[in-house]
């Protein structure tokens, strides 16, 4: 991600935007954050030598530029004829709405995720966890401002739907991951609508996993799944990390990955939304069926030399880091038992 010396300042920026954004009083203040994190985010991506990068850019761009327009022309009406923040209860239905969508198309909530893997296809690892862990934080933020379940709830059933259909014909390993973080968004909304800041506990989760399994990811170079059958060569221990961290994205009990997702259904339980919980429950099974695939992949098929790319393009990763790796990913259950847990 840094093969530049200017891209350290483009990050500590990206930040900041994401600062600003869900820090910000006002909603100009909030869509000045969005804009600057869109533009500290876009000299990241870009990369030269890669015409699939570029184009990537361009079209996170374009989409993000849209979103952008929709909100502030949005936001711009609520001011000047709703007296918008002061009076909130007589803004429409329809420009709530409006506000929502735009951040629902920024984060890439079905139904308007449809630009969302192929961005992620054209980047690299990294800029790919950025993409699904950080560029998240700011519209979600401020989605949770305005959320109501009526609203939100077709855009929870679709994100799951597409989140766990998406990526079972998938052999791109970003895009599978790019379909697992919209499935994981129907959760993260599911929890935004009944259970208030439930949501933010999911995504630190969620950020956790992913940023483990990206790394792993990003050391082996590996972009498709048939590349996991070169990895024959690779430790173990490599491939144990790579096992234990999926099943937790995919939230299977006793993973880390199964604590969030227990922290929603427990109160949904409570509440006795049967259909919204056996729904989301039978989806998340279908998204583990891909996860297992890239597993079997890596442990079960083998070519007798490396076809994409050489051994020596391999980065290993140091044993203190995979213990602190499969430890992550198995520590749901001494987390269960300690952790306070809503009732």
């Amino acid at each position: 991600m840094y093969k530049h010396s200017s891209n350290p300042m483009f990050f500590s920026i990206l930040m900041a935007g994401t600062l600003v954004s869900i820090s910000s009083t006002s909603w100009f203040g909030a869509w000045m954050g969005l804009e600057i994190n869109l533009l500290a985010f876009i000299p990241l991506m870009n990369d030269s030598s890669n015409l699939m990068t570029n184009e990537a850019s361009i079209k996170y761009f374009l989409v993000q530029a849209l979103a952008s327009s929709v909100l502030i022309f949005s936001v711009i009406i609520m001011m000047m004829k709703f007296n918008f923040p002061q009076t909130p209860q007589s803004t429409p239905l329809l420009l709530d709405i409006s506000v929502i969508f735009s951040l629902m198309m920024k984060s890439g909530v079905a139904p308007l995720h449809f630009w969302f893997p192929g961005v992620m296809e054209g980047m690299s690892w990294m800029n790919g966890l950025i993409l699904m862990v950080w560029q998240k934080i700011a519209p979600l933020m401020l989605m949770s401002y305005l959320i109501t379940p009526v609203i939100i709830l077709i855009p929870i059933v679709l994100s799951i739907l597409i989140g766990s259909l998406g990526g079972l014909n998938q052999t791109s390993l970003r895009k599978i991951m790019a379909f697992s973080s919209i499935n994981h968004l129907g959760w993260m909304m599911t929890a935004m609508s009944y259970l208030d800041n439930l949501w933010l506990a999911y995504l630190s989760f969620y950020a956790i996993i992913t940023t483990t399994i990206t790394i792993l990811f990003n050391s082996m170079k590996s972009y498709h799944i048939n590349q996991l059958f070169t990895y024959k060569y690779s430790s173990a221990s490599l491939k144990f990390c790579l096992f234990f961290n999926l099943l937790s994205l995919g939230g299977l009990p006793p993973f880390l990955g199964f604590l969030p997702k227990w922290m929603i259904i427990q109160p949904l339980a409570n509440m006795s939304q049967v259909m919204l919980l056996s729904y989301i429950t039978v989806m998340t099974l279908i998204t583990l069926f891909f996860y297992m695939r890239i597993t079997f992949s890596a442990f079960l098929l083998n070519y007798p030399t490396p076809l994409w790319i050489s051994p020596l393009t391999y980065q290993n990763i140091s044993s203190p880091w995979k213990t602190t790796m499969i430890f992550m990913a198995v520590a749901g259950l001494p987390l269960m038992c300690f952790l306070p847990l809503p009732t």
